[in-house]
């Protein structure tokens, strides 16, 4: 066990980011490469990481965990002054941003687990209910792929 950060210490090791985040030093290591976020060397080539970090962090993992690509997060996050944390201003922004990817994801899965047991439009038409769904294939000339899970 890292030993836990005070309250009022400025800045934290990669084990206390980590221990304190949930977050794998490894995935740490990797959001900084990604330019997710950032830490400074000590004189001993150590990282130190801001105490605000953790929000970063935790807007990082929240976006990742809807499904929002970590390189959408990485320019959301570039346009912040100074590469500063995102306030309460700023995620209400990044959210209202994602919010319209968010809401058609949600209409597909929806429209999935709706869908999911009949017919998809693949064109295999090896289920019976596929030959009264899509007979003769007609949805293949719609384009390639699961057509009635695609919306078209």
């Amino acid at each position: 066990m890292v030993d836990e950060p005070r309250w009022d210490q400025a800045e934290l090791s990669v084990g206390q980011l980590a221990e304190r985040s949930g977050v794998a030093v490894s995935a740490l290591h990797f959001y900084e490469r990604q330019g997710l976020i950032t830490s400074r060397r000590t004189s001993g080539n150590q990282r130190r990481y801001k105490r605000d970090t953790l929000r970063r962090v935790a807007l990082v993992r929240v976006a990742q965990r809807v499904g929002i690509p970590l390189a959408d997060v990485g320019a959301a996050l570039a346009e912040l002054p100074d590469g500063r944390t995102p306030t309460r201003r700023d995620w209400q922004r990044l959210s209202r941003r994602w919010r319209a990817e968010l809401d058609e994801r949600i209409h597909h899965l929806q429209q999935l687990r709706d869908d999911f047991t009949d017919c998809i439009g693949c064109g295999c038409l090896s289920i019976d209910r596929c030959r009264l769904a899509n007979p003769y294939d007609e949805l293949g000339a719609k384009g390639a792929g699961p057509r009635r899970l695609l919306g078209s």
